[in-house]
């Protein structure tokens, strides 16, 4: 009876003739077992390696990278005397918040001013543009730099001497629209009273009388938020038990196969037998 049952019980043989006459099932129970071992995978790997958080899509490396998309370029039409007039309010502005501010943080109101040493280099697109003594100052909408809102964003870019990696960057804006989690270190104060000039930012390619001052930032993992080692753990877990339930299904998949077959084949020859 032992041998009996064990000759129609060959599962091999079973999943090879379920594959053979099933190929939807079988391409479900692929998929099925590929997502378990993806599971699997991805779980080893959050395990050894430190992770970005996921809820925090705001930083300092997406503001910077939507910024270096812009041109930035003097007006054509603006004399020298609309350019002074136009730039004392901001740069009275900018001394009395350097002369007030001992940390990189002021709020006035709802308005955040952050005055930061960013991985931000400004490049001149003009052979006439010079880099030194250099302070670029503009407004852009809150949603040209990928942020939310659509308040107006002031920005003050200051070469700083000797370094043409880091740019000081003084932003002001609802401290709401800013990314507050990881800010980058605070800029010193410049010994020069630099006048900033306005320019407009552009998306579009400057022409041959434009003077334009590009923008390159460069990705720094500091300013990542990353996931903590308990989160990290949870999200662990949770891969590993999806995991285990997606292999549990995939073996009763593969018994539920081989037994259908298996009393298929039993069935056949006794009604062989009969007739």
């Amino acid at each position: 009876m032992w041998n009996l049952m064990m000759g129609f019980w060959q599962p091999v043989t079973n999943l090879r003739d379920y594959v053979s006459q099933n190929p939807p099932g079988a391409t479900f129970f692929l998929c099925l077992l590929t997502l378990a071992l993806s599971f699997i995978c991805l779980s080893s790997y959050s395990s050894t390696h430190t992770l970005p958080n996921p809820d925090i899509t705001k930083d300092w490396n997406h503001l910077l990278s939507a910024l270096s998309q812009f041109q930035l370029c003097v007006k054509e039409n603006a004399s020298s005397s609309d350019l002074l007039s136009s730039t004392s309010s901001a740069l009275m502005e900018q001394e009395q918040d350097r002369k007030t501010t001992t940390n990189s943080i002021k709020s006035l109101s709802s308005v955040t001013r952050l005055h930061l040493k960013v991985p931000l280099v400004v490049t001149s697109s003009s052979p006439g543009g010079s880099l030194k003594d250099l302070s670029l100052h503009t407004t852009l909408n809150a949603s040209q730099l990928q942020l939310e809102g659509t308040e107006s964003v002031n920005l003050t870019l200051e070469r700083l001497s000797g370094n043409t990696t880091y740019t000081c960057l003084t932003i002001s804006a609802p401290a709401n629209l800013l990314p507050m989690s990881l800010l980058p270190p605070m800029c010193p104060a410049s010994e020069k009273n630099i006048s900033p000039i306005h320019v407009d930012a552009s998306n579009e390619m400057p022409t041959a009388s434009q003077t334009c001052y590009s923008l390159h930032s460069k990705n720094d993992p500091t300013f990542t938020v990353m996931l903590t080692s308990e989160e990290q753990s949870v999200a662990v877990r949770h891969l590993l038990e999806v995991s285990g339930c997606l292999l549990t299904v995939c073996l009763m998949l593969c018994l539920a196969a081989g037994l259908t077959h298996s009393l298929t084949r039993r069935w056949s020859a006794k009604s062989v037998k009969i007739v």
